[in-house]
C-alpha cells in the first residue's frame, strides 16, 4: 500500500472499497510508529500479530454496515482495555483491566481496531503533557512547544498520522489544548454523552471522554458510534440521537470582547483569531462581543477552589502510603485540597451557581461562542522553569466549560503568521454537539489547513452521506423547492425529509428565470460568483426517477458544492437561459429575493405622507 495514504476516515474507506486489505493498513500503522521513533507517545502498544489477527477476522461484507470498519485508533492510558495495564501514567498505581471500558466496547463493535495506549499528564492533571514519569511526547509540529495535556500521546498519535482517531479525557481542557497545539480537531462532548465506566477519573463529576481526529466530520462520526446511554454509569445521560445539524445563516456567535480577551502579548494568536472571526462572518454568522469576566471567574474555581479535592479522592491513598510515587507537580496540585473545608465547598457551589445563572442569560442570546483555543503557545523550556504558571495560561479558554455543562470542539484553521498552527474552539450548550460539528466542518473546509503535522491536504468535498439512510439520495435546493415554498410539495409528496440549511461555496450566481408561475431561480456556477442559501433534503432512492421527470428545461441535475465542504446533487441552469435574466446573486438566496419583493410591494401600498 502507499505509505502516504492519509488516515482520515474518508481516505481509508475509499481505499478499502478499492480493494486495500485492512491487514496492510495495520502493517502501515506499525511501520509509521517505528519510523516516528518517539518513545513518549505510547505507554503500551498491542502486539502487531494480535491486531493483524483481529483485522483478518473482520468480515469484508460488513464494510458498509460497521461505521468504523478497519479504522485504527488508540486510547489514553487512563481508559481500560481488557488484558492491558492501566497506569494513568503512574506505574505504582497500575492494574490490569478485566474488561474494556464501555467506550472501547462501542468502538470495537463499530469495527475499529485498537493499536495501543498513550501517554498523559499523570492522573490527567495538567495541560502541558510534561507531567509524566515516562518520556514526554514531542509536539508533532514543533518539538520546542509542549505537546499539550493531559491527553498528550493521544493528540500526537493522530497529528503524526499514526492512527485515524484517538480517545482522550477532558476535565479542564485535556481534550482541546493538545489538539490546538498539534493542529488537529479535539471534540469535548456534552457531559454524560460518552460513558466514563472503565475510565480512571480526574474529577468524576466533570470528566468526559474526548475525541481527537483530523477533521470535524471524523470526530463527529466517532462520537455517533460511541455515544450511548450506559445504565452502569451513574453519570451517563440520555441525549437525542446525534445527527449533524445544519449550518444556518444568521447563527448568533459570541466572542470575548476586546476589554476581556486575553492573548498574553501573542500578536500572532490575536491576528489569527480575528481573521477566523471574519471567516465566520463570511460564512453567515452574526458575531457579537461578550464580557468574559464571568467565564474566567468560573475557571478560577476549578483549580483555586475545592474542586481540586475531587482529584485528591482518586490518589488520596497512594499519596498517604507512597507520596514519592506521584509526580512532584501532580502532588503539588492535588495537595492543595487539604486547605479546603466542607464549608468552603458549599460556598464555592453557591458562587458557581450565581456565575452560571449570569452566564446562562448570555448563552440564551447566542447559539454558540467562539474563543481562541489557547491564548498563546508555551515552550518546554518555559514549563521547565515554571511548571504551574504557563500551564494555567493554557487553560484560559477551557477550564470553565465542564463546570458550566457545555460542549466544545477545537478546530484547526489557517496557519498563523509565524507558521504555528491556528485554531479556535466553538462552545455551546449541552446536547448541541451536532451544531458545533457542522460549523467546525464549514470553518475547517473554508480555511483548509493541512491535516495535523502531515502534508496531507484537507480532503476534497465528498457526497452528503453522513445523515442518509442506505436507500436515500441527498438533494440540494436553492429555489421554489425550499421549505414552505410552492414546489416543496414535490419533495415531501415523494417522501423526502429535510436535513439542514446551508449555502453553496462562493462560486455561484443566481438568476430570476422567466416563465409561468410559480417563480423560480436558476443557479449557474461562476468563478466570480457568491454563496447562495440552500437546503439539503434526503430523497428516497425509489422516488428519484419520478422527481427527475418533473424537472423542466432549462434546469437539470448536477453537482452542487456546499460550504460544508461537501457535494450534493441539485438544480443547475443552462448558461444560455440566463443571458437576459435578472441577476439576483446579491440577495444571497431565493428567500431573500422574495422578501425584497414583498417589502417593495408594501412600500408601494403605503400612502406618501409628504405629498398627501
Amino acid at each position: 500500500m502507499r505509505n502516504d495514504l492519509p488516515f482520515d476516515l474518508h481516505s481509508l474507506r475509499t481505499a478499502y472499497a478499492s480493494g486495500l486489505e485492512v491487514t496492510e493498513v495495520i502493517k502501515e500503522v506499525y511501520r509509521r510508529i517505528e519510523k516516528l521513533d518517539d518513545p513518549g507517545v505510547f505507554i503500551a502498544v498491542q502486539d502487531q500479530e494480535v491486531v493483524l489477527k483481529e483485522a483478518a477476522a473482520l468480515d469484508s461484507a460488513l464494510l458498509k454496515a460497521m461505521p468504523l470498519w478497519g479504522i485504527p485508533f488508540v486510547v489514553k492510558d487512563n481508559i481500560d482495555v481488557a488484558g492491558m495495564s492501566t497506569t494513568a501514567a503512574c506505574p505504582d498505581f497500575a492494574y490490569e483491566a478485566k474488561e474494556d471500558a464501555f467506550v472501547v466496547q462501542r468502538l470495537r463493535k463499530a469495527g475499529a481496531l485498537l493499536i495501543g495506549k498513550t501517554n498523559l499528564d499523570q492522573f490527567a492533571t495538567g495541560l502541558v503533557g510534561m507531567r509524566t514519569p515516562f518520556p514526554a511526547p514531542r509536539n508533532a509540529i514543533d518539538p520546542e512547544i509542549v505537546p499539550g495535556g493531559s491527553s498528550s500521546g493521544s493528540a500526537v498519535a493522530v497529528a503524526q498520522g499514526l492512527v485515524a482517531f484517538s480517545l482522550g479525557t477532558d476535565t479542564a481542557g485535556s481534550g482541546r489544548v493538545p489538539a490546538a497545539l498539534n493542529g488537529i480537531v479535539g471534540l469535548k462532548p456534552s457531559l454524560g454523552a460518552l460513558s466514563n465506566r472503565g475510565v480512571v477519573p480526574a474529577c468524576r463529576t466533570l470528566d468526559c471522554v474526548s475525541i481527537f481526529a483530523l477533521s470535524s466530520d471524523d470526530a463527529f462520526e466517532v462520537l455517533k458510534s460511541t455515544a450511548a446511554y450506559d445504565p452502569r454509569d451513574a453519570y451517563s445521560r440520555i441525549y437525542p440521537e446525534y445527527r449533524r445539524s445544519g449550518v444556518q445563516s444568521g447563527l448568533r456567535v459570541g466572542m470575548p470582547d476586546r476589554e476581556t480577551i486575553r492573548f498574553f502579548g501573542d500578536k500572532f494568536q490575536k491576528n489569527s483569531f480575528y481573521q477566523t472571526i471574519d471567516t465566520l462572518r463570511d460564512l453567515g454568522a452574526k458575531v457579537s462581543e461578550v464580557n468574559f469576566e464571568p467565564f474566567y471567574a468560573v475557571a478560577e474555581l476549578l483549580y483555586e477552589g475545592p474542586w481540586v479535592a475531587e482529584r485528591n479522592t482518586v490518589i488520596e491513598t497512594l499519596l498517604a502510603q507512597n507520596p514519592e510515587a506521584v509526580h512532584p507537580v501532580t502532588r503539588q496540585v492535588t495537595e492543595v485540597a487539604k486547605r479546603f473545608s466542607a464549608t468552603d465547598t458549599f460556598r464555592a457551589i453557591y458562587r458557581l451557581r450565581e456565575l452560571a445563572h449570569e452566564i446562562a442569560a448570555t448563552m440564551a442570546e447566542l447559539n454558540l461562542i467562539c474563543v481562541p483555543s489557547i491564548p498563546t503557545f508555551v515552550t518546554r523550556t518555559e514549563i521547565e522553569k515554571d511548571p504551574i504558571g504557563p500551564n494555567a495560561q493554557l487553560g484560559t479558554y477551557t477550564n470553565f466549560v465542564n463546570l458550566l455543562d457545555l460542549c466544545a470542539i477545537t478546530i484547526p484553521v489557517a496557519q498563523r503568521g509565524d507558521g504555528r498552527p491556528g485554531s479556535v474552539t466553538l462552545i455551546s450548550s449541552a446536547g448541541r454537539d451536532g451544531t458545533l460539528a457542522a460549523w467546525g466542518t464549514s470553518l475547517q473546509a473554508t480555511c483548509r489547513p493541512t491535516l495535523g503535522a502531515m502534508s496531507w491536504p484537507y480532503p476534497e468535498p465528498k457526497s452528503v452521506d453522513r445523515d442518509l439512510e442506505v436507500d436515500e439520495l441527498a438533494v440540494a435546493v436553492v429555489g421554489a423547492h425550499m421549505s414552505g415554498l410552492p414546489l416543496n410539495c414535490e419533495l415531501t409528496d415523494l417522501g423526502a425529509r429535510f436535513l439542514w440549511e446551508t449555502s453553496t461555496i462562493h462560486r455561484y450566481r443566481l438568476y430570476k428565470l422567466a416563465g409561468d408561475p410559480p417563480a423560480r431561480p436558476g443557479l449557474v456556477r461562476d468563478a466570480e460568483g457568491s454563496a447562495i442559501a440552500a437546503e439539503v433534503w434526503a430523497l428516497p432512492s425509489q422516488s428519484v426517477g419520478k422527481f427527475l421527470q418533473g424537472i423542466p428545461a432549462p434546469l437539470g441535475i448536477g453537482s452542487i458544492f456546499l460550504k460544508d465542504g461537501l457535494i450534493a446533487h441539485g438544480f443547475l441552469c443552462e448558461a444560455i437561459a440566463v443571458r437576459d435574466a435578472e441577476d439576483i446573486t446579491h440577495f444571497g438566496g431565493w428567500r431573500a429575493y422574495l422578501a425584497s419583493l414583498s417589502s417593495n410591494l408594501k412600500l408601494d401600498k403605503e400612502p406618501n405622507h409628504e405629498t398627501s
